[in-house]
């Protein structure tokens, strides 16, 4: 009796479950972005939200939430109530990367968070500046190895991943290199064009344009493969190093999300983000559809703490 009644109570959970997931949404969707508008986070969003919106008939409201390394628009998605009408993007950064540079989250990302799908993934270019007189990945190495600590590399951020994908390009090739950080890639890039930098490993989008008019050199893109949207360009392995560091978007939710309704939610989504159309307006944006489901995408996550965190120690790199 004792035993029915378990399964008799289990089975209440996934039918009250499933009926949470087919009355989803009830009221607009606010969906949280912590980064200001105009960036490539805002990009995505301003793409798929039209079809999202429309598959899932309710509005959906975008709530832009920048500032503090993206933990603070993280933070609001992991303290909503699990009930769906709040949403969030995220990247590497507050759902991997900070576990390893802060001291203390606001938000425990496995337990806070549910991993919905990973939305997009887009590759990050290593440039130099034309003056350094380097064609390629092998001849940037070289250059450093024989003048140690001469050169600088910009970023967008201590313990961004343009950061840190310049810290483990050094490690892997023994080189010293030295960072300065900038606020944005605009930013970055140019300090490269003026000479305050000599490279920068950036998300290639805020790159290319620059390469096409000879004021950057493009050697590598840091993408485990080749781009699609840059066939000719080596990847860092093929050049010698062992790096491997993409750019990521997925969706986010409260921790607390039934399973039932992350997996309608991720239904939804994940097709879309790989339509023709929407395909065609994220390649624009350098940007290649995945569309991962739950699992995947929490496993990427994991992921990327195995990857930076011998980074992170052997550079020494904090935030607080």
């Amino acid at each position: 009796m004792i035993r029915f009644l378990a399964l008799l109570g289990l089975a209440a959970l996934g039918l009250a479950g499933s009926a949470h997931a087919q009355t989803f949404p009830t009221k607009p969707i606010r969906l949280v972005v912590p980064f200001a508008p105009g960036g490539g986070t805002d990009n995505l969003v301003r793409i798929i939200v039209p079809e999202v919106s429309a598959s899932l008939g309710q509005q959906i409201n975008i709530d832009n939430k920048p500032g503090g390394g993206s933990v603070g628009g993280t933070d609001i998605v992991a303290k909503a109530a699990p009930d769906g009408n709040v949403i969030g993007i995220s990247i590497g950064g507050p759902l991997a990367i900070n576990t390893l540079l802060f001291s203390k989250l606001p938000y425990d990302p496995k337990q806070d968070i549910a991993a919905i799908t990973q939305l997009i993934t887009q590759p990050s270019a290593l440039a130099v500046a034309p003056s350094l007189g380097v064609d390629n990945v092998a001849a940037l190495v070289k250059l450093l190895k024989d003048n140690p600590g001469k050169y600088n590399f910009a970023s967008i951020g201590n313990g961004s991943l343009s950061h840190l994908a310049m810290e483990a390009l050094a490690l892997a090739s023994g080189t010293k290199i030295v960072h300065v950080p900038y606020n944005s890639s605009p930013q970055a890039i140019l300090a490269v064009i003026r000479g305050d930098a000599q490279m920068a490993c950036l998300p290639a989008i805020s790159v290319t344009p620059l390469a096409k008019d000879g004021k950057v050199k493009i050697l590598a893109v840091s993408t485990a493969k080749r781009s699609p949207f840059l066939p000719e360009v080596p990847t860092l392995k093929e050049s010698g190093i062992d790096v491997d560091a993409d750019a990521w978007m997925g969706l986010i939710g409260p921790g607390g999300l039934p399973k039932a309704m992350v997996e309608a939610i991720n239904k939804d989504v994940a097709a879309i983000v790989k339509l023709p159309a929407i395909r065609e307006k994220l390649a624009a944006q350098l940007m290649e559809p995945v569309g991962s489901s739950p699992e995947e995408f929490r496993a990427r996550i994991d992921g990327e703490i195995a990857r930076w965190a011998p980074v992170i120690k052997a550079a020494n790199v904090k935030v607080n």
